[in-house]
């Protein structure tokens, strides 16, 4: 994560993997979860702060998510159910379940119709926020396949040369598997950031960037500034002669995707909070044998970090190895939550009358 979305040192309390974890789910059994369903939501948060995408991690997400419970939008114990299936794909009605919870879940359905046919493709309406869409990528690279997920969203985003906003930030996760060395995991929303970023600044008190947000006018913000009020997100690239344009496109194709294959959300709200998503699995051994793309993708993802490092640089990356170095990291030495956050799980686990998250 770049310097600016992180917590400040002053600010950092550190936390074990295994008690952020019991904590959280200690509190989605407390909305009203089974305890497998509320251990499945809690590993999808935790395993985003693990990685250090924090935008998705119970920073940002689970006191939202427990607002959503107290106002009925997530139905904590969903009657979920196929409503269209064929060998390779299904459409699923969430019964309004949360999305940390059903998207496993389909993508589980996606897995199994891969080992069949090759592919598996899952549509999901009438869902709730689904956390950070790698997650549900990465579930099927223990199976030798590729992982695609897309979850739509209600309008936070401008269209390229819009005045306001009309699609969601939209993110896309690729998850595909190697040998040695770390998996190749991609995970961008189609705006220029991820929504959640925008409160990380307000959190830590850090200006807004360049190219990130658009003001009332509809006019890309260009030069650094404090955070605004609202949330007017621009397209990847900013603007067009930068290739909004792009950002724009992969948001409407996504919303495609996920929202209108779905019969589910697309920029409007159609019912209002009928979440929706899309997830895929693509049988390596389908197209070739597992062993032998595996080797490729070590060579390939090598080949790029290997590049020689442009002037002021000292290495080069590709998606999923900061990740995964993080991962290593804060395994060992723990998750770095802002003191707000601490104080905010103190006062939530107070209230419900559980157990109070443990410190190192």
């Amino acid at each position: 994560m770049l310097e600016h979305f992180h917590v400040p040192g002053a600010d950092r309390v550190m936390i074990r993997r295994e008690d952020l974890f019991k904590t959280t789910a200690d509190i989605f059994a407390a909305m009203g979860m089974s305890r497998e369903d509320a251990e499945l939501a809690s590993d999808g948060l935790v395993t985003a702060d693990v990685r250090g995408c924090e935008t998705h991690g119970v920073s940002n997400m689970l006191r939202n998510y427990l607002q959503s419970f107290a106002e009925g939008k997530i139905n904590p114990t969903p009657n979920w159910k196929i409503t269209k299936e064929t060998s390779a794909v299904a459409t699923i009605d969430a019964d309004k379940a949360h999305g940390l919870i059903i998207c496993p879940k389909a993508m589980d359905i996606a897995i199994e119709k891969a080992k069949k046919v090759g592919i598996g493709a899952v549509t999901i309406h009438n869902s709730n926020h689904a956390g950070m869409m790698a997650y549900h990528a990465m579930r099927a690279m223990p199976h030798d396949m590729i992982g695609y997920a897309i979850t739509g969203g209600g309008a936070v985003m401008v269209p390229t040369y819009g005045a306001e906003p009309r699609v969601g930030a939209v993110p896309h996760a690729w998850a595909v598997p190697a040998d040695k060395m770390p998996p190749f995991v991609l995970d961008i929303s189609s705006s220029s950031v991820a929504a959640n970023k925008i409160q990380l600044l307000r959190r830590t008190g850090a200006n807004l960037p360049p190219g990130l947000m658009a003001d009332e006018e509809g006019t890309p913000i260009m030069e650094e500034q404090e955070v605004p009020s609202g949330v007017r997100l621009l397209p990847w690239g900013s603007t067009r002669e930068l290739g909004s344009h792009k950002g724009y496109g992969m948001a409407v194709i996504g919303q495609v995707f996920s929202g209108i294959l779905s019969a589910g959300l697309f920029g409007i709200s159609v019912p209002p909070g009928n979440g929706s998503q899309f997830v895929a699995a693509f049988s390596i051994d389908a197209f070739r044998d597992v062993n032998e793309f595996k080797g490729s993708m070590d060579e390939f993802l090598t080949y790029l970090v290997d590049t020689p490092p442009a002037k002021g640089h000292d290495r080069v990356y590709y998606a999923g190895l900061p990740e995964h170095e993080e991962t290593e990291l804060r395994e060992k030495n723990g998750i770095p939550l802002h003191r707000e956050v601490i104080e905010w799980f103190d006062s939530e686990t107070n209230r419900l009358g559980l157990e109070s998250i443990r410190r190192i």
